[in-house]
């Protein structure tokens, strides 16, 4: 398989690709605590896994024939509401919208044209959706974000025992920390990342209808929300795969990206 990972790619190798109309995959995660049990890298390690997964998947032909290059991952993002429990490296709105903006517009003054900013982190959801908006208008090209566990929900909810998606640092997160960086997951710790309940939470953050910022310590005094002993590295390459077949099928839909601005 040819490589497709920016910072492996020669630049005429890029600008060739660029010529073939390749869509560029931009992980877009966070730094940030995940519990006593798991890294503060978790979103940006399995937003660029899961990029690269599904880039391998579209080049070798399982969802159609396209041109596709992952970009690096931007590491750090919108995380202010975990910075109470420590390990955490946030930007503020207007730097996360600035540093996407200058990596966006480096890619289109390249030649390409259709850019998936991938996010791997909750806490960037809000923003990307604008920042999209902002970006397909301003740079006049198809500009696209989605979460992998939402545009994945139906596949992962058959997969997990003890909730129907992702949380943090949950059942979902650690068993794909477990499949690919499993020296790095500390299940000895996973007993102390237990809860809060649903109904727990709900007490804590009330109405969906409503928003206000909250810490992530005012909804769990050890950081993480769910049932991570539930966890096993056989849910999280099950996990992981679907993933990538969900954005592998995203990126290689042509009619998605032919859409009229």
């Amino acid at each position: 398989m040819s490589e497709f990972e920016w910072w492996r790619l020669k630049a005429w190798e890029l600008n060739d690709l660029a010529k073939r109309d390749a869509v560029v995959i931009v992980p877009v995660g966070s730094t940030e605590q995940h519990g006593p049990h798991l890294p503060t890298q978790v979103d940006a390690l399995l937003a660029g896994e899961v990029s690269r997964r599904a880039a391998r998947r579209v080049i070798g032909g399982h969802h159609g024939d396209m041109p596709v290059v992952v970009a690096p991952t931007v590491w750090s993002g919108l995380a202010e509401h975990h910075m109470s429990l420590g390990g955490t490296l946030s930007l503020d709105l207007a730097t996360f919208h600035a540093l996407l903006r200058c990596i966006v517009r480096s890619i289109t003054r390249h030649g390409f044209k259709r850019i998936l900013l991938l996010n791997g982190h909750g806490g960037n959801i809000a923003a990307l959706t604008a920042i999209v908006n902002d970006f397909a208008i301003e740079f006049s090209a198809p500009i696209a974000t989605t979460s992998y566990w939402l545009l994945a929900a139906d596949a992962f909810g058959k997969i997990l025992e003890k909730q129907s998606n992702v949380r943090h640092a949950c059942e979902a997160e650690t068993s794909m920390l477990l499949a690919i960086v499993p020296d790095l997951v500390d299940m000895g710790r996973a007993q102390d990342a237990v809860g809060p309940t649903g109904r727990e939470l709900k007490e804590v953050i009330g109405t969906d209808a409503a928003v206000r910022y909250r810490s992530f310590k005012s909804r769990t005094s050890h950081g993480a929300i769910g049932d991570p002993r539930a966890a096993t590295a056989e849910k999280g390459e099950r996990l992981l795969d679907a993933a990538a077949d969900a954005v592998a099928r995203l990126v290689a839909n042509r009619e998605f990206w032919a859409l009229p601005a």
